[in-house]
């Protein structure tokens, strides 16, 4: 019979490590505090609160049913495996094997939950995609990188609110908007931030030549009422209404009420043209804008003015954060973390949590440093 005594001690600690990082203390005071909240019979005459008291309670009760789970998993195997050792039942060693190994992925799942130390990291995302030099390249990598994350948030569970698309001149689009909304949407896409460049034999090159093309990814904290955290003086913004020239139900829905929102002392613009009227697009581009904005302070506090939002290096050679390499070699690298694969179709289908895990592990190795 197999001793399996020092992989259960170390998942064991591994579990002890979860209970810190998931505040599972923390959560198992203020669980009964959310749940008298949720029963309250007026929740619900504020919208607003009553989907943040909802979904914070979801996720407490989430976190301590993970833990307490994973607990209980370890505790039966340390005793299946106690039985086993005092009775020499050597038939109980593949159920034991089986069980750690699924327990040690489990864990490694979950622990990346540590990596997440931000302010906003548990939050949903807005985002823009937009296609840099590189010409009709650029604007089919834009649409490729769209359907990229599109891919990778279905298997993460998350949604995406497409709000606006500005189609490509002969393909792909030239720039498009969207929210990410789900558990650690923010913490997880911040990483994306920045330009993408891609090389491959250009489909719409005829001579078969090779081409580069750049897109920015631009990523920035979202949230739901916004007003009390940033104040927007209107006499700062141009507001545009015009009508949208998408591709209707492949991206959003044509409305003659799309509405662009221009921050003019920063530059930084929003659109919505998804919703049933002008209002509701303005409302929702004003959410956005609010989102961009108070990611500018915060980054402005935090003096990373070369990471602000918005104000982009020059999309082409020389800015890439990654490469996505097609021709003459297959390899995708991280240009910051050193991580890659040659599995370039995979990680165009979405396979790419790999590089916002090595992305996060760099940056606590970079502030650990510091």
């Amino acid at each position: 019979m197999q001793d399996f005594t020092d992989q259960i001690t170390a998942i064991r600690g591994r579990v002890d490590e979860a209970r810190g990082y998931l505040r599972i203390d923390e959560l198992e005071m203020r669980q009964p505090q959310l749940e008298a909240e949720a029963s309250r019979p007026d929740l619900w005459d504020d919208q607003d609160k009553a989907r943040k008291v909802t979904s914070e309670l979801a996720g407490v009760n989430e976190d301590i049913e993970r833990y307490s789970q994973l607990s209980g998993e370890v505790d039966d195997a340390a005793t299946l495996h106690e039985m086993a050792r005092e009775e020499g039942d050597d038939s109980l060693e593949l159920e034991i094997a089986g069980a750690l190994t699924a327990l040690e992925t489990q864990l490694e799942e979950l622990e990346m939950r540590a990596l997440f130390t931000g302010e906003f990291d548990e939050g949903d995302a807005v985002c823009q995609i937009k296609s840099g030099e590189g010409g009709t390249d650029a604007q089919d990598w834009a649409e490729m990188l769209m359907r990229m994350y599109n891919r990778w948030a279905d298997r993460r569970g998350f949604e995406i609110e497409v709000t606006a698309v500005s189609e490509g001149t002969e393909a792909g689009l030239s720039s498009v908007e969207f929210i990410l909304k789900g558990r650690h949407a923010y913490g997880l896409i911040k990483g994306e931030h920045g330009v993408h460049r891609l090389v491959r034999i250009s489909p719409f090159n005829n001579e078969g030549k090779r081409q580069t093309a750049f897109c920015a990814l631009q990523v920035a904290p979202f949230f739901e009422a916004v007003s009390e955290e940033i104040e927007i003086d209107e006499k700062e913004l141009r507001i545009d209404t015009y009508r949208s020239s998408g591709a209707g139900g492949q991206h959003v829905n044509v409305t003659d009420s799309a509405v662009r929102i221009t921050h003019l002392p920063t530059g930084l613009v929003t659109s919505c043209q998804n919703e049933r009227s002008q209002h509701q697009n303005k409302d929702r581009a004003m959410q956005m804008m609010a989102a961009k904005l108070l990611d500018l302070e915060r980054k402005k506090r935090d003096e990373e003015i070369a990471g602000i939002t918005g104000v982009q290096q020059n999309v082409g050679f020389g800015s890439q954060i990654r490469s996505y390499v097609m021709q003459p070699y297959q390899m995708v690298k991280d240009l910051r973390t050193e991580h890659e694969t040659a599995q370039v179709e995979n990680v165009l289908n979405g396979d790419v949590e790999p590089f916002m895990e090595a992305y996060l592990r760099w940056t606590r190795a970079q502030a650990a440093e510091a």
